[in-house]
């Protein structure tokens, strides 16, 4: 299926739309050629816990073309044309793992993810907003590539069965926050820079319910 996506340049400016694969192509070109990439799009990232705290992570396959075989965050996914970042949460968490989100403000998240069935549905907010967030992708052959993004974080709760579809990665595991930073500590390289950055960024969001 095409999937057409919105280009930036790294000031923020609508460039054209464009098809994902014919974007990645060309931006893979331009860094080959200058060691950068002046164009961007959006994307979302998600780290998803259940309510005693543990994080859930995905097990990329190591036949992905990019960081092939490392432990990556929940979800990230591509903002398509027209569609807004909080529709993407909840079209991916759909789409990769089965189950519906809703997304509320970070006034009525604490209440919410207190008084909501999280057997049922999952519950989020936005915690941060990054352009120009910088993504380095290893390819199988041991190339590096370093792709700018327009990045829209979310973290939130789900305590009920998930049902994986991401064919390209082998599955989900989970984490306590303590067991992951030590795993990150004694071996980064088994964890994607995004991943690293995200969890020492938002360390203090990656807890349990009380």
């Amino acid at each position: 299926m095409t999937e057409s996506l919105e280009v930036y340049d790294l000031d923020g400016k609508l460039i054209k739309t464009e098809d994902r694969k014919k974007f990645y192509s060309e931006a893979k070109e331009e860094f080959a050629k200058s060691g950068k990439i002046s164009r961007q799009v959006k994307i979302i990232r998600l780290l998803l816990l259940n309510s005693k705290g543990r994080i859930y992570l995905q097990k990329r396959s190591k036949l992905k073309n990019e960081n092939p075989g490392l432990y990556d965050k929940t979800i990230g996914g591509h903002v398509l044309k027209g569609e807004s970042w909080d529709a993407t949460v909840v079209r991916e968490c759909a789409e990769e793992l089965g189950f519906p989100a809703s997304i509320l403000p970070a006034s009525e998240f604490d209440k919410a993810i207190l008084g909501t069935n999280l057997n049922i549905v999952g519950v989020f907010k936005k915690l941060d907003y990054t352009p120009n967030s910088l993504s380095v992708r290893i390819t199988k052959d041991g190339d590096k590539f370093i792709q700018p993004f327009m990045a829209t974080v979310y973290v939130g709760y789900y305590d009920g069965a998930i049902k994986f579809f991401d064919g390209e990665s082998s599955g989900i595991e989970t984490f306590s926050l303590p067991e992951l930073l030590e795993e990150i500590s004694k071996k980064p390289d088994k964890f994607t820079e995004d991943l690293r950055d995200m969890v020492k960024r938002y360390e203090k969001s990656l807890k349990a319910i009380k």
